[in-house]
């Protein structure tokens, strides 16, 4: 278990730490700072921990000028990464359980994988903490225009600011990131069983596990065929901007976040949020002009349409998406005698309180707070941000609405085109003692389509009692078997009787034997 388990927690560090590594090194982060202590910074915000910049601007030989900083996003391309590998593992290594794996084993394994990954990020908040050099350039736009754009506007002896260097200590907060790393590894468990169809659970929990195991593989699946999108966009992003490397890292350690923002506005979930300064230019052309007017402002999918008609496409993906989600759904719930409706209904419940409760979870890790402001002696001097929020209670309403709508309509797609059940499959149980599991793979399970002593093989043909002689009703008692006909027509001989032994008496002395000749002689002895 411990083996298993360290195992697991490496692999999915070890993923983690190469996306993070990649994209920040696509992104060009390594010019400004150290790699590997950016690179543990990341990887604890993936995990929803908590880092701390501090920032100061020397200039004019004195440290007036300071910066207030403020970062709050998950890079879920880092933290989908880790989730996949460390789920894949555990999962492999419960299925290896000989004999099944009872509650307490069950629990005694995701205690001992949590308990390991806590440790390791207890460890990148040892080694999460560096200074970045920024130039002030890069930092307020315009600098470099033909009109002087900021320069202008700064008075006397300011300007000397956009040749400044802006440097950020940043460090991981431990408690907080130690809570957020035990509860992260805990949550991808869960879901990694949940949305597991093959992995045995203990006889206590397979109840709950067909009743909520076709929902959530389904809407996990279709989430990932959603980031795989996102990732193909991000592809076809290198090849046509002018920064190909830029966007693959942004792609690596964004994607999912972008995609699943994209989800939750395509359900017509209500955000609202602002972005200033430098930031503003990163933001596509709908949202720049949405939040670049100052103050908070409401982000819905009807604005976004006003701004570019190809809004609409997120809605028409997330319906699609949905519904595909609706139809998986019924494809791998066994129907058995229910009716339609019954069955659609069903359907419909699990899958829309499963997205009641994966839509404000998608609204939560993909909002983003990023706020840096330039002060010099206490007077404001520059402030670029960035805040995106969206509305968890109409997040939760919507996703059981679109839910149960789409599981509804999936099930009698379903139903019509004869994949209702077709991909259900029971999920193997274990018989703790001396059996092993009915179904299943790996050592300790009966394999269901291969023959054994309790499971014959299909026979080739009818059977047949002229030629199976097992199949003949054994003859009566006493009856002479031994005049039967042959294969050949001819009778066999009756066998002889038994010669009778001479009875003697118990005191009588046994016969005497005649005397055994002597031995031999040694030849050539009588020469």
């Amino acid at each position: 278990m411990l083996l298993s388990a360290v195992v697991a927690v490496c692999c999915a560090f070890l993923a983690m730490a190469g996306v993070a590594a990649l994209g920040l090194h696509l992104l060009g982060a390594d010019a400004y700072g150290s790699l590997g202590p950016m690179t543990a910074a990341v990887m604890v915000l993936a995990v929803g921990g908590s880092v701390t910049p501090r920032g100061a601007v020397p200039a004019f030989g004195e440290s007036g000028v300071t910066a207030e900083t403020a970062i709050d996003i998950v890079p879920l391309g880092v933290g989908l990464t880790g989730a996949l590998v460390l789920g894949t593992v555990f999962l492999r290594s419960v299925r290896a359980v000989p004999g099944g794996v009872t509650p307490g084993g069950l629990a005694a394994r995701a205690a001992t994988v949590a308990a390991l990954f806590t440790a390791l990020v207890g460890g990148l908040t040892w080694a999460g903490h560096d200074s970045v050099t920024i130039p002030g350039r890069a930092l307020v736009p315009g600098l470099d225009g033909e009109d002087g754009g900021l320069l202008d506007r700064l008075p006397d002896g300011l300007a000397e600011l956009a040749d400044a260097r802006l440097r950020i200590d940043f460090e991981v907060v431990a408690r907080p990131s130690l809570v957020a790393g035990a509860v992260w590894v805990l949550a991808v468990l869960l879901i990694a069983l949940a949305a597991s169809r093959r992995t045995p659970l203990p006889r206590a929990l397979a109840g709950a596990g067909r009743a909520v195991r076709p929902a959530a593989s389904a809407l996990t699946q279709v989430l990932g065929f959603a980031v795989l999108l996102g990732l193909a966009a991000g592809v076809y992003g290198v090849t046509s901007g002018g920064q190909p490397r830029r966007a693959l890292g942004a792609a690596l350690l964004g994607a999912p976040n972008g995609v699943w923002l994209a989800m939750p506005l395509g359900l017509f979930v209500p955000w609202h949020g602002s972005a200033s300064g430098a930031l503003l230019p990163a933001l596509p052309a709908p949202l720049r002009e949405l939040l670049g007017g100052g103050g908070e402002r409401p982000l819905t999918l009807q604005r976004l349409a006003e701004q570019s008609e190809w809004a609409w496409l997120a809605a028409l993906v997330a319906a699609v998406l949905m519904l595909l989600a609706g139809i998986l759904t019924a494809a791998r719930t066994a129907r058995g005698a229910s009716d339609v409706l019954a069955y659609a209904g069903g359907c419909a419940l699990r899958l829309g309180a499963l997205t009641a409760l994966a839509v404000p979870l998608l609204v939560w890790l993909t909002e983003v707070t990023a706020d840096v402001r330039l002060a010099f002696l206490g007077i404001g001097v520059h402030g670029a941000g960035l805040d995106l929020r969206g509305s968890p209670g109409a997040g939760l309403l919507l996703g059981a609405l679109w839910g149960a709508a789409a599981g509804l309509a999936g099930a009698l797609l379903a139903v019509g085109t004869g994949l209702a059940g077709r991909s259900a499959a029971e999920p193997p149980v274990p018989v703790h003692g001396p059996a092993t599991y009915r179904t299943g793979h790996g050592p300790g399970y009966e394999d269901p389509e291969r023959p054994g002593p309790y499971r014959p093989s299909r026979p080739y043909r009818r059977p047949n009692p002229d030629t199976n002689p097992y199949m003949r009703t054994p003859p009566p008692h006493g009856s002479d078997t031994a005049s039967a006909p042959t294969v050949s027509g001819t009778p066999l001989p009756r066998p002889a009787r038994p010669r009778p032994h001479p009875r003697r008496d118990r005191d009588e002395p046994p016969p005497e034997q005649p005397p055994e000749p002597p031995p031999p002689g040694r030849p050539g002895a009588g020469r």
